[in-house]
């Protein structure tokens, strides 16, 4: 399927498994006695000392070797031979793809060989890649000095990902915890860049540079307090904050699902997915015009005007229906703009799109189209369609097919203009989950 894949493999659970069984030997229940080895600080880094390292050495290599043999098998079974020799398509590839460096001390506790990425080898990685390989790491990375350092998976899934410009990366939530709205009880399965800001800003959760989640308990709210102490609540939380890492670094995508037989699949290919995808905020710069912005969006249009490609709209007109106008600015500059009108029915039309000359080839008419159409749905509008007679074949690339007259509202037949004989275009959007695949598609061109 052309995907090029880089897997992370965590072992917290195989290495909590084996230090409650050394405790349990030695009859320690871990909070009494001076050592905080294996101990598990700020909710996500582990105090690594030297029999540490070697339980994590230990697991690290099993779930290493367990994943190599199963997809192994996977491969030979479903992948095939290339065509006239005996080499599989594709296999598995690991090794030092990066390096680490010591996390120090922080608050005064030494977490001796507990590290954090260094430098990731992108080119090697790439490839990789080129061969059609999977790349695996594990939580062990290695300093240019020789020492290995146990790395927190999460952060290095994401510090990878925007190194090599993944487009996805997929977490996956032990627990299975999702979330609800509060009001329809419904599963929120899209989240923007801005809402797990806030999300986390409520929880007063965040993730700092060297990968470690820092949680701050309010003790003023109980309610707060007990969604946190949730094991569940809390492992997703840092894992929208890890994911948060990936998309600020450049990641487009950012999944969480549960680990469930098919739900990769199920996320990744087919419309409504099962987990929750956030997503870069693609629509920065964008707004509601208001009658300031009167004059900005007539020199933009005036040319096309000019030229035929679009109604004369004059200054009056624009300052009457400003409230239906969207402007994307630069710097002050508006350097794109857009109309939406709804109709009845469950009917909007886009209209007036032009984007700036010196502006045509960043996207930002893809990112203005993708503004409206959302807005379009948030309205109860699923039918979006446009007018055009110069600029047809750029919406029929995005989804639009070209239909009758009388596919229009009744109200909007009624104001065609037969004179000027534009040809119609409609998309149905069924939601949000169509959006996002159209904005993967144009935010990798």
């Amino acid at each position: 399927l052309g995907m090029k894949i880089v897997l992370v493999a965590g072992c917290r659970h195989q290495i909590d498994l084996r230090l409650d069984d050394i405790d349990n030997e030695e009859g320690n229940d871990g909070e009494d006695g001076a050592s905080l080895g294996g101990r598990v600080m700020m909710s996500s880094i582990r105090v690594t000392d030297e029999e540490t390292l070697r339980v994590v050495k230990e697991e690290a290599g099993f779930v290493r070797f367990e994943i190599e043999r199963r997809l192994a098998r996977s491969l030979r079974l479903h992948g095939g031979l290339v065509k006239g020799s005996e080499s599989l398509i594709g296999n598995v590839v690991s090794g030092n793809f990066y390096s680490a460096q010591p996390f120090g001390i922080v608050d005064g506790i030494d977490y001796c060989w507990t590290g954090f990425p260094r430098k990731v080898e992108t080119d090697r990685i790439h490839q990789v890649h080129e061969t059609n390989d999977i790349v695996l790491l594990t939580s062990l990375g290695v300093s240019p000095s020789g020492e290995i350092f146990n790395v927190n998976s999460e952060f290095l899934a994401a510090t990878v990902a925007g190194s090599i410009g993944a487009s996805k990366i997929i977490y996956f939530n032990v627990h299975g915890t999702s979330f609800q709205h509060k009001t329809t009880g419904k599963p929120v399965q899209n989240l923007r860049v801005s809402d797990a800001k806030n999300l986390l800003a409520h929880y007063k959760t965040r993730i700092h540079p060297k990968g470690f989640a820092l949680v701050d308990l309010d003790g003023d709210s109980p309610q707060q307090s007990e969604t946190l102490r949730t094991p569940g609540s809390m492992e997703t939380l840092i894992k929208v904050g890890y994911s948060m890492v990936a998309l600020e670094k450049g990641v487009k995508r950012a999944h969480i699902l549960a680990p469930e037989n098919g739900a990769l699949v199920q996320e990744l290919y087919t419309r409504d997915g099962c987990g929750t995808l956030i997503s870069r905020d693609l629509y920065e710069g964008i707004r509601r015009a208001d009658v300031n912005d009167v004059s900005g969006i007539y020199d933009l249009i005036d040319p096309l005007v000019r030229m035929g490609t679009l109604v004369e709209r004059p200054k009056s007109q624009l300052e009457k229906d400003i409230r239906s106008y969207y402007v994307y600015t630069r710097d002050g500059l508006i350097v794109a703009t857009g109309q939406l009108k709804r109709y009845e029915g469950g009917f909007a039309e886009i209209g007036c799109m032009v984007v700036s000359k010196d502006y045509r080839r960043g996207g930002r008419g893809d990112a203005m189209l993708g503004y409206l159409e959302r807005l379009s749905l948030q309205c109860g509008a699923k039918k979006v369609f446009v007018l055009s007679t110069q600029t047809m074949e750029w919406f029929v690339e995005r989804g639009f097919r070209e239909v009758p007259v009388e596919s229009l509202p009744p109200s909007r037949q009624a104001l065609y203009n037969k004179k000027r004989k534009s040809k119609i275009y409609m998309k149905e959007i069924d939601g949000d989950r169509d959006l996002d695949a159209a904005e993967l598609w144009w935010s990798n061109k």
